[in-house]
């Protein structure tokens, strides 16, 4: 059976929204002199590596709809991760969406009970990544279907917000696989459930 990773983008203090589920704090400019693509202190080249691991893309229906009216049209010159996204296979968990354009075509719309979707999904491919999806991260955390946790930590506090699991995880062992850290003060930590 395949692997899920969840993948959120935190804060230092260690959330993945604002008290108003707004995620404005991920746009932190890099360290003062610094720029995106080749002096994004390898922030992208990390991330690339990465995700030629990972065989499919799965997404909330929030999330999706972010996605979808941004990447489709994002320029893999100046949005590097754009290449593997357009590529990968993508999924959407939605009891709700009738159907998922993506760009010129579409993406397969899960529908039904999350965690048996995903289990199916986990039969299909090797390596999942969840990117963002708060509620549908914390369904699949308590069915226990996620095997990786990969923080990637932004050098910014906020204060208050929307944290990256569940209120009612509880007590949940992780064992750290690897950390990168970027000159930007980007942090990038990788887990294994246990």
């Amino acid at each position: 059976m395949g692997r899920l990773i969840v993948e959120q983008i935190v804060s230092a203090d260690g959330y993945a929204a604002d008290v108003d589920g707004g995620i404005d704090f991920f746009a932190v400019p890099p360290e003062p002199g610094g720029d995106r693509g080749a002096g994004d202190g390898g922030i992208d080249r990390e991330q690339l590596a990465w995700l030629e691991g990972v065989d499919a893309i799965l997404l909330g229906a929030n999330t999706y709809r972010m996605f979808a009216g941004y990447w489709p049209a994002a320029d893999p010159r100046t949005e590097p991760v754009a290449e593997p996204i357009a590529r990968l296979p993508k999924h959407v968990v939605s009891n709700s969406l009738a159907r998922a354009p993506w760009g010129d075509g579409e993406i397969e719309v899960l529908r039904g009970d999350a965690a048996a979707s995903v289990t199916g999904l986990k039969e299909r491919f090797d390596a999942i990544v969840l990117w963002g999806s708060l509620q549908l991260a914390d369904a699949l955390f308590a069915a226990g279907l996620v095997d990786e946790l990969r923080l990637r930590i932004l050098p910014v506090l906020i204060g208050a917000g929307r944290s990256f699991t569940p209120a009612g995880l509880g007590t949940r062992a992780v064992e750290l696989d690897h950390a990168v850290t970027h000159p930007t003060g980007h942090v990038s930590l990788h887990y294994r459930l246990r």
